[in-house]
């Protein structure tokens, strides 16, 4: 898997290695300021979406609102991030552990 990172921080980039471009992935949790729930998603522009769940485009966050970054895990490759996206959603025993040490 990728790179874990705790908490909110800088926004997906993009960079070079090797003189190929690549773009970092992200599983984010974010948590609501006016109620005790949580949302895990994925994106590779962690910023944009962050702004997107904010701003209410999101059917899912928008009533939850104002939202923070709250945790965010850095991966390559986008298999990896859907995988651990996937892991978060269906077993909900790993998303709490992610939770309790917040």
């Amino acid at each position: 898997m990728g790179q874990n990172s705790d908490i909110a921080g800088s926004p997906a980039c993009a960079g070079r290695s090797n003189g190929r471009t690549f773009t970092m992935w992200f599983v984010y949790i974010i948590k609501s300021s006016i109620k005790d729930w949580y949302y895990v998603g994925s994106t590779n522009s962690l910023e944009r979406r962050l702004k997107e769940h904010n701003s209410g485009k999101c059917s899912s966050t928008k009533f939850y609102r104002p939202l923070d970054l709250v945790y965010k895990k850095e991966f390559d490759a986008e298999q990896d991030t859907r995988a651990y996206e996937k892991l978060l959603k269906t077993k909900r025993i790993e998303k709490e552990k992610i939770i309790k040490q917040l």
